[in-house]
């Protein structure tokens, strides 16, 4: 393996190692997500509080680190030659980014995946919603209504501490109270 870098200039010889480098911890990367060990199962011994960051990824982590080292790597082997050494470091930095870039955008698209669309009763609160069956005045017995949360139709028990409401009225929702809606007549 020596005698492949043997004639290459150091610049050269950086990009190789750049890019083997990090293709295999790639490699071995995806390979363990697709078991199941993440990154977070492993024990790093680093120094720093890096929790106090509100995103659903990091800028700076190892693996945003293979990622740039890739897309730079396999640029600098792929051009090299082909143009003024600084130009090439520019380019290959640019493609690392990009790299990176196209990581934050997968990892986005992922996390739309594990969304938490279970129906809970207090993302009613403030929704306006169609009674479908009379709701007795003053809490007196329960009616109906119709409401609409994530783009799904819910029929739900609704009571009003006003007068009567009848079918075909709108109503918005003001509290939840034992799993029944509090509405007023709108």
């Amino acid at each position: 393996m020596t005698d492949f870098f043997t004639g290459m200039s150091v610049l050269q010889q950086a990009f190789w190692y750049s890019a083997l480098l990090s293709s295999i911890i790639f490699l071995l990367q995806t390979i363990l997500t697709f078991v199941g060990v993440e990154s977070s199962d492993l024990d790093a011994d680093l120094d720093g509080d890096f929790h106090h960051v509100d995103a659903p990824f990091e800028w700076f982590t190892f693996r945003n680190l293979i990622n740039f080292l890739l897309g730079f790597g396999w640029t600098g082997v792929a051009f090299f030659g082909e143009m003024n050494d600084y130009l090439l470091v520019a380019l290959a930095t640019l493609v690392g980014l990009i790299f990176v870039a196209i990581f934050f955008i997968i990892i986005k698209q992922f996390l739309k995946l594990q969304e938490d669309n279970t129906f809970q009763m207090e993302k009613t609160i403030g929704k306006t919603a169609e009674v479908y069956l009379k709701i007795p005045a003053h809490k007196s017995g329960t009616g109906k209504i119709q409401v609409s949360i994530n783009g799904s139709f819910h029929e739900l028990n609704a009571v009003t501490e006003g007068e009567e409401i009848l079918s075909g009225e709108s109503v918005k929702i003001i509290n939840t109270e034992n799993k029944i809606l509090i509405v007023e007549k709108i």
